[in-house]
């Protein structure tokens, strides 16, 4: 792609978010909306391969769908109170009806079925901003309008996480288990959002680099399938070294990164009694740690067969730079020491 384009279509991706988060009255919030989803499709299928088309199409259809659905909720919600504030209390129905359009903005369960299909028709990059930067809008607006409906958030929150545990189980596709991965982790978001938007954000401040490393390490090593990940030894020992650790914090095992969010949300919950939607919470993460020790298992505990006589062309120096990944991976790992000070920031 020419890069005055792409430098354009990545600063309107950039304006659309900041428009959003920016923004206390519907119609703004939704024109950023509007602007982000309208960035990203050229670069969804800028590749002109069949699979990425249909992906674009998808996404566009799902996007335009919630945008309208974001629309008429709002334009409700100002018939009914009068107000055009995204801060003013909501009217009930319409507050449900603009849960169910972010949450199909964002891809939760039950109305994630989008999000595998549309992130595996596309390029590694691409579905990395897709499962990152995407998300950002519609979530803080999502935090902007808490607390609505009690049973219709933890409804969504307990489904996204059992949904992203089942649906990954099965994957060869690197791309639907990342997928599944992320409504999986944002359904634990938006458990615990109706009760402390801040213990929101901080679980979503650590997913974006935990996601961030997954996605770099794969385009590293040009790997979709779990199959060809055997194959990482040999192109890339240090970082396949690496990587389980990621993996399991994406998983939430201690003493990674990804524990501390799952811990205070576990904490959360249970200070506002509902142990029984925390319990299946915390459940419903040992699904998903399956197919991450799977993943790691493939990588790391498997070699791949190789003919000593071949060529290896794998074993070039790569020109792309390491130094984001080799931040977002010390953050993926090395964060739950700063728990105690997150702790007390939170209590502020």
């Amino acid at each position: 792609m020419n890069p005055f384009i792409l430098s354009i279509l990545l600063l309107s991706l950039g304006l659309g978010t900041t428009l959003t988060f920016a923004s206390s009255h519907w119609l703004l919030a939704w024109m950023g909306l509007e602007i982000s989803t309208l960035a990203i499709i050229p670069l969804m299928s800028q590749h002109h391969h069949p699979r990425a088309v249909e992906a674009t199409t998808k996404y566009f259809i799902t996007q335009a769908a919630a945008a309208a659905l974001i629309l008429f909720a709002s334009t409700t919600n100002a018939w009914f109170t009068g107000q055009w504030d995204i801060n003013f209390n909501l009217h009930f129905f319409p507050a449900s009806m603009l849960t169910m359009a972010l949450a199909l903005k964002m891809g939760l369960a039950p109305v994630h079925f989008w999000l595998p299909e549309v992130l595996q028709g596309l390029d590694l990059t691409t579905g990395l901003i897709l499962s990152t930067w995407q998300k950002l809008a519609p979530f803080i607006l999502m935090c902007q309008i808490m607390p609505v409906n009690s049973s219709l958030i933890t409804f969504l929150g307990i489904t996204s996480t059992l949904v992203g545990g089942w649906g990954g189980l099965n994957q060869t596709q690197l791309r639907k288990i990342l997928a599944y991965s992320s409504i999986a982790h944002l359904g634990w978001m938006i458990l615990v959002m109706q009760f402390n938007q801040q213990l929101a954000l901080l679980a979503l401040v650590i997913y974006i680099p935990m996601t961030f490393s997954t996605f770099m390490i794969f385009k590293t090593n040009s790997s979709t399938t779990v199959n060809t990940l055997a194959a990482s030894w040999a192109k890339t020992p240090a970082l396949t070294a690496i990587t389980p650790m990621i993996l399991l914090s994406l998983g939430g095992l201690p003493p990674l990164s990804g524990f501390m969010p799952k811990w205070m949300i576990l904490q959360e919950l249970t200070k506002q009694d509902i142990p029984l939607t925390a319990s299946i919470a915390a459940l419903s993460a040992l699904l998903s740690l399956y197919f991450y020790l799977r993943v790691s298992y493939a990588m790391t505990l498997t070699i791949s067969p190789n003919n000593l006589n071949a060529t290896t062309p794998w074993r070039l120096q790569t020109t792309t730079s390491t130094l984001p990944l080799a931040i977002s991976a010390t953050i993926s790992a090395m964060l739950l020491p700063l728990a105690p000070a997150t702790l007390a920031l939170l209590s502020l």
